[in-house]
C-alpha cells in the first residue's frame, strides 16, 4: 500500500530535510530501491542535492510498477536476505523514518546483528512527531524485565530532529558485550566486505513505501 503523503506532512518534511542535510554534509545514500512514499522523498532530494545514491532492490519488484521510478545506481538481488545484507555492506550507519512492518523488521535485524558483535554501525530512529515513542517505551520495558542487557538497549539512537540525529550517529561509540566480543565473525557471513563505489560516508534508510 502506498503511503498517503498528504496526510503525513510532518513525515514528508522530515524526509526532505534529512536528504538536504545528507547532501550538505556529503553523505551518500543507500536505500531499498523504490521511489514511493517517504523513500521517494529521501532519495529524490538527496540525489538532486549531489549525494551518490545506491538502490538495492529485489528483482521481482524492479520488473513491475510496485517500486516506482528507480533513481541512481541500482543493484538487483534475488532475496530479502540478500537485499538487507547488501544494504548493510555498503553503509556506515542506518536511519529509520516512520514506517511499518518492513521498517521494524529491518530495524531489529540490524540491531540484533550489532548485539552479537557482527558489526559496530549505529542505527538511529528519527522520532518525527513522537512516532517511535511507544517503541522506545517497549524497549525500556524489555530491558527492565532483563530480556536484553543495557548495552543492547543503548544500540538504538533516537532524536527528534535531523541535525541531532546525524550528530549522534557521528558521535556513536560502540560498547560491546564481553561474551559477544569473543565471537569470531571473520570466518562467516559477518566478515567485512568492500563497499560498492562509495569512499565517503553512506547511510541506509530503513523505510518502506507500504505499511
Amino acid at each position: 500500500m502506498e503511503l498517503t503523503l498528504e496526510k503525513n506532512a510532518k513525515f514528508v518534511e522530515a524526509a526532505n530535510n534529512l536528504s538536504r542535510v545528507l547532501a550538505n554534509r556529503k553523505i551518500h545514500l543507500v536505500y531499498g530501491g523504490g521511489s514511493l512514499g517517504l523513500m521517494g522523498c529521501v532519495l529524490t532530494t538527496a540525489h538532486v542535492g549531489g549525494s551518490q545514491v545506491l538502490g538495492i532492490i529485489l528483482t521481482a519488484l524492479a520488473e513491475g510498477s510496485f517500486a516506482g521510478k528507480i533513481v541512481g545506481e541500482v543493484l538487483r538481488v534475488s532475496t530479502m536476505q540478500d537485499r538487507i545484507w547488501k544494504m548493510f555492506d555498503n553503509s556506515d550507519a542506518f536511519i529509520a523514518l516512520p514506517g511499518g512492518i518492513g521498517t521494524l523488521e529491518e530495524n531489529f535485524q540490524i540491531t540484533s546483528s550489532t548485539q552479537i558483535n557482527i558489526h559496530h554501525k549505529p542505527i538511529g530512529l528519527l522520532n518525527v512527531d513522537v512516532f517511535f515513542n511507544k517503541l522506545l517505551s517497549f524497549l525500556n520495558q524489555v530491558e527492565k524485565k532483563n530480556f536484553i542487557p543495557h548495552f543492547a538497549r543503548q544500540i538504538f539512537i533516537s532524536a527528534s530532529t535531523v541535525e541531532e540525529m546525524i550528530d549522534k550517529l557521528e558521535d556513536f561509540v560502540y560498547k560491546s558485550d564481553p561474551i559477544a566480543a569473543q565471537i569470531d565473525w571473520s570466518k562467516g557471513s559477518g566478515s567485512k566486505k568492500q563497499k560498492i563505489g562509495f569512499v565517503t560516508p553512506s547511510v541506509t534508510f530503513l523505510i518502506f513505501w507500504f505499511h
